[in-house]
């Protein structure tokens, strides 16, 4: 069954809206972040990593952003354009506001931190005259992060591109993305969440970032609880995961959809949420029946953490598929199902 109904005559595929930053991922890997001594800098941001997915997935991608007008600056949109990203509503910052940096840590395969810097950041000065009526509704769909909920301006231009998008027909994702740093309490979290949750068509996030989306709802809930409140609010699918447990597709004919990782030898253990992400809704986009799409996510998700960057090693089409051709060949026809 279709679930989602895209508008195929809209010239771009996915807008995501909010982070642009940049990675440094540490060179001498296996230590703690203090004592790595050399990095290697990437393209950064989940928004911006989940349009670097969907454009090497051979989709037509738009950006909404903010950036530094500096070199950095230069860098991020430089490299949207290289991979055919759509940068012309991706505008420089003007009061000296600078990309986000984000310093990883690789300890093990297992045990990966993140230090983020992000006081004083570009894409959280984001706002409501950034947001163009045309470019939106020229779009099948938007993807909201949470993390663009944070803070003013940046929160108000996506309420702003939320309204837009459900007068034009164009479908909302909502990737939760829960960042701490940003965020100044729990009330603010569950508040700003749930707007966007409430009016949203897909809803992608952990048990983690659904527990605080819900919190001034409920003292907790089941995946199936949590499940069935955002499908009455009108979402089409719901999807909650679990990390090295899986995921759950969960949709409004009441039905859910399991999807299991697959076996990968870990390099480190963050990155592969927005791999999944843009392999899921390209799938979604494809027509794909739902447990299609989950595989082809959960598949990317294994490639990226089983790498060292994010955005430079997303993907194509033909890799996604022989991996998973390659697993299934190694481990057996339902090694991610079920």
């Amino acid at each position: 069954m279709k679930y989602i109904e895209f508008d195929n005559s809209r010239k771009l595929d996915i807008i995501p809206i909010g982070r642009i930053a940049i990675d440094f991922n540490p060179v001498d890997i296996n230590m703690e972040l203090s004592e790595s001594t050399t990095f290697k800098k990437y393209l950064g941001g989940s928004p911006a990593n989940i349009a670097v997915g969907l454009a090497r997935l051979g989709k037509k991608v738009g950006f909404i952003g903010k950036v530094s007008d500096d070199q950095f600056g230069t860098f991020v949109t430089n490299y949207f354009n290289k991979e055919g990203i759509d940068t012309s509503n991706v505008t420089r910052c003007t009061n000296g506001e600078s990309l986000g940096l984000t310093f990883t840590e690789i300890k093990s395969p297992t045990e990966s931190s993140i230090l983020m810097y992000r006081t004083g950041v570009a894409d959280l000065m984001l706002s409501v005259e950034d947001i163009n009526e045309d470019y939106i509704k020229n779009a099948k769909a938007i993807v909201i992060s949470g993390t663009a909920l944070s803070m003013s301006p940046s929160r108000e231009a996506c309420l702003k591109a939320l309204e837009l998008a459900k007068k034009n027909g164009t479908v909302v994702i909502f990737d939760i993305d829960y960042r701490s740093y940003t965020w100044k309490n729990n009330d603010d979290i569950a508040i700003y969440y749930s707007m966007v949750a409430k009016n949203s068509d897909i809803i992608i996030g952990s048990r983690e970032e659904f527990d605080l989306t819900e919190a001034l709802m409920v003292n907790g809930s089941t995946d199936e609880e949590t499940a069935k409140r955002w499908l009455n609010y009108g979402n089409k699918i719901v999807v909650i995961k679990h990390g090295k447990e899986g995921s759950t597709a969960y949709t409004n004919d009441g039905k859910s959809y399991k999807i299991k990782p697959f076996p990968v030898k870990l390099l480190k253990s963050f990155g592969g949420g927005d791999a999944y992400a843009s392999a899921f809704m390209y799938g979604l986009l494809e027509g794909w029946d739902i447990m299609d799409a989950l595989e082809f996510g959960s598949a990317s998700a294994a490639m990226l953490v089983a790498s060292h960057s994010c955005s430079e090693d997303m993907p194509h089409v033909e890799d996604v598929k022989a991996f998973i051709k390659e697993k299934k060949e190694e481990f057996g026809e339902m090694v991610a199902r079920g």
